[in-house]
């Protein structure tokens, strides 16, 4: 009984926790858009102010909030049902919507650049941004190549897993570290009458949308980092299962049984000949009686 209520009040505070992030992750896109639209030129794609408008837009959105559902779709609890490999294709499909949308910010980003004749890869920002897409692509051709498609070994499965993850969660914080880093740039590039150092409303507005990056980045990090909020372990056995494979995790375990099944029925046979064996003399010793 006690343990099942520890369960309960877990999951009661797993998914206060999700309400909580999926409420602030929305509501920082919301926040975005009206950055955009209230305080800079809104959004359009002819090389001004306003395609570049879609880099924070695309980056929030995507890179940021898709990219952290996609990391604790695992971990939500009605989903434990469904089938691992339809959860694994669900977690690609999330994250590769999450890096087209950071491909394409980019691109709005270099075509801005080039039409003003603007400098581009000289910021901090840029190189750790730049870094963390190429990262991520290759995070998502890895996971595709090792976890979706049937040919790579379970050792192999075995081993990249962890890396896998650590990664994945790396490169989760540093999106929203560069996050911050570009709203801050462009807040003292952009803000000259009044300053930047005044704290105009947008300053303070722009300021606040930092803030819920950091809640949401903090809240997912937390979600994907609690052991006994992970997905069963004989349904991760099943994840890492090649097509018509052994379950990792399990062969030791069911070789095991298919020997302690063995022992059992030589062990029954035995004893129905030994039984038989017993049979036949006293059956000998009836008979020579009558």
């Amino acid at each position: 009984a006690v343990h099942g209520a520890r369960k309960m009040e877990d999951y009661g505070r797993f998914l206060a926790l999700l309400v909580s992030a999926l409420l602030v992750g929305f509501v920082a896109v919301i926040l975005s858009l009206v950055w955009v639209f209230h305080y800079r030129e809104g959004l359009s794609w002819d090389g001004g102010a306003g395609e570049f408008n879609w880099h924070p837009v695309l980056i929030i959105t995507g890179f940021v909030f898709i990219q952290g559902i996609a990391i604790i779709v695992y971990r939500l609890p009605w989903t434990w049902k469904c089938s691992k490999l339809l959860m694994k294709f669900i977690h690609a499909g999330l994250n590769t919507i999450a890096m087209i949308l950071a491909i394409v910010s980019l691109v709005a980003v270099f075509e801005y650049h080039n039409a003003s004749n603007i400098p581009n890869m000289y910021s901090l920002h840029s190189w750790i941004g730049l870094a963390a897409v190429i990262f991520y692509s290759l995070q998502l051709f890895l996971g595709f190549a090792v976890f979706l498609l049937p040919f790579a070994p379970v050792p192999l499965r075995r081993a990249v897993m962890p890396i896998h993850v650590y990664s994945g969660l790396t490169i989760f914080a540093t999106v929203i570290a560069t996050a911050l880093m570009g709203i801050t740039e462009k807040l003292i590039f952009a803000l000259k009458d009044p300053a930047y150092s005044t704290s105009p409303p947008e300053g303070t507005f722009v300021n606040c949308l930092g803030l819920l990056l950091v809640i949401f980045g903090a809240l997912i990090l937390w979600m994907a980092s609690r052991p006994h909020w992970k997905r069963p372990p004989e349904e991760n056995a099943k994840a890492l299962l090649p097509i018509g494979g052994t379950p990792e995790g399990t062969e030791a375990e069911s070789t095991m049984t298919d020997r302690s099944h063995a022992d059992k029925a030589d062990l029954r046979i035995n004893t129905d000949a030994a039984r038989k064996q017993n049979l036949k003399p006293d059956e000998a010793a009836q008979r020579s009686t009558m």
